[in-house]
């Protein structure tokens, strides 16, 4: 029973040799890459927005001012007539005299029924108005320039780079600085 618990014992102890080993040739080994990743600040030299043409979706409303010509009928009743004539009348009779009276009535409500026929019918009634005339127009008859994405010249540690970013990055950017050994 003691030689068994010897060999456990040595057992146990050539696993921890082992163990430490490989621990100390961790130590000396390169980083894994994504320890061997840092940021860093560029400068910007140029920055090239990168335009793409894109048709616009829907339709949109395009109006006018058009100048019409309008004609209003207008029904001649008759009764700018009879009160035409009423107010000749009275005003002829009014200022005829004697025997005259008769007859200055007669005149006034003859001339004041076509003064009031005249009045009633107003001209022929035609005129010129604006009306606003509007048409649907589709948005892809005038294409749409937006910018898509950035081309940018930078420089980090004396060395010019060019890269396509979606952002304007301004006059500094922030870089990832990844370092491997070479094969």
């Amino acid at each position: 029973m003691l030689l068994s618990h010897a060999i456990l014992m040595l057992a146990l102890l050539l696993l921890a040799g082992v163990g430490s080993a490989q621990e100390q040739a961790n130590d000396g080994a390169p980083a894994a890459a994504e320890d061997a990743v840092h940021f860093g600040w560029a400068d910007v030299l140029r920055v090239d927005p990168v335009h793409e043409s894109a048709r616009g979706q829907g339709t949109h409303e395009e109006c006018d001012e058009v100048p019409v010509q309008r004609s209003e009928r207008r029904s001649n009743s008759g009764g700018g007539t009879v009160i035409g004539a009423i107010v000749g009348g009275v005003l002829g009779h009014t200022i005829g005299k004697g025997d005259g009276r008769r007859a200055a009535t007669v005149a006034g409500a003859v001339v004041g029924g076509a003064v009031g026929n005249g009045v009633s019918r107003g001209g022929d009634g035609s005129y010129t108005a604006t009306e606003t005339h509007c048409i649907e127009v589709p948005d892809d008859s005038i294409p749409d320039q937006r910018i898509v994405a950035y081309d940018v010249e930078y420089r980090y540690r004396g060395e010019v780079y060019m890269s396509r970013v979606s952002y304007d990055p301004g006059d500094r950017m922030r870089v990832r600085v990844s370092v491997l050994p070479a094969e």
